[in-house]
């Protein structure tokens, strides 16, 4: 049988794909993290399939379980917030299984910038603004960013920044990123958005830490940061401009 890592998206259960829901139906073994996610997500798995939580164990436990799980001939979904391909542990996790010969495959998801981008009604690039998007993280008591990762290298490039595991260090990210982008860069943060416990702040590097503090926002939370998120000021993008119609005749 198959370990299926899902990308759960930001938390809503109306957020998955089909291929997600398709994959949970005909799981009888669950792997979540109950931090990140909507209950209802896992209203889409038979109801006699086993839940595990995974908030309390290890890299170790969790592959032990799915191990066990493959070898009793279960499918697994190992659901991972937002997309599996950011932050979600599959490399390590990966690893395991193919050193004990367990087959996986990856189902995306939806990810919480793009999930945040939304609920604004913003696009992350704008055409002589911005046309980069980075999406990284804080780094202090965690794994080390590797050299030349650091943040004041992205902001120097006035790209849009998506920051994840960042909401605990805004007060020190916020000063630091004034210094490239300026203290009145629009500033936006979504909590669990998508989920009914959805929080969206908005405000400027000088304004956002206080906002952070007073909401108490401790984890499960983006942090957007660039020009793009308030500029209005942009020319039409070439693709569909008139000036490309008359040129090509399109």
């Amino acid at each position: 049988m198959t370990v299926h890592f899902i990308g759960a998206g930001p938390g809503a259960a109306d957020l998955l794909t089909l291929r997600a829901v398709n994959l949970l139906e005909r799981s009888s073994v669950c792997l979540f993290a109950g931090t990140y996610l909507d209950a209802a997500v896992l209203a889409h798995l038979p109801a006699d399939a086993e839940r595990i939580d995974t908030q309390r164990l290890d890299l170790d436990d969790i592959t032990r379980l799915m191990a066990e799980a493959h070898a009793r001939g279960a499918d697994v979904a190992r659901l991972c917030s937002g997309d599996p391909s950011i932050y979600s542990a599959l490399a390590e996790q990966t690893r395991r299984l193919d050193a004990l010969g367990v087959p996986w495959e990856v189902c995306p998801g939806v990810p919480a910038y793009a999930a945040t981008a939304a609920v604004i009604g913003r696009e992350l690039t704008a055409p002589e603004v911005t046309q980069s998007l980075v999406l990284t993280r804080a780094q202090r008591d965690s794994t080390k960013m590797p050299p030349g990762e650091e943040l004041a290298n992205f902001a120097r490039t006035g790209a849009t920044l998506a920051l994840h595991l960042a909401i605990r260090h805004t007060d020190r990210l916020c000063a630091e990123l004034a210094e490239h982008y300026g203290p009145e860069c629009p500033v936006v943060v979504g909590y669990r958005v998508s989920t009914p416990e959805q929080l969206v702040l908005r405000g400027t590097l000088t304004s956002m830490p206080a906002l952070v503090a007073d909401a108490g926002l401790r984890q499960a939370a983006v942090i957007l940061v660039g020009p793009a998120l308030a500029n209005d000021d942009f020319v039409e993008s070439h693709l569909y401009s008139a000036c490309r119609e008359r040129l090509t005749g399109d």
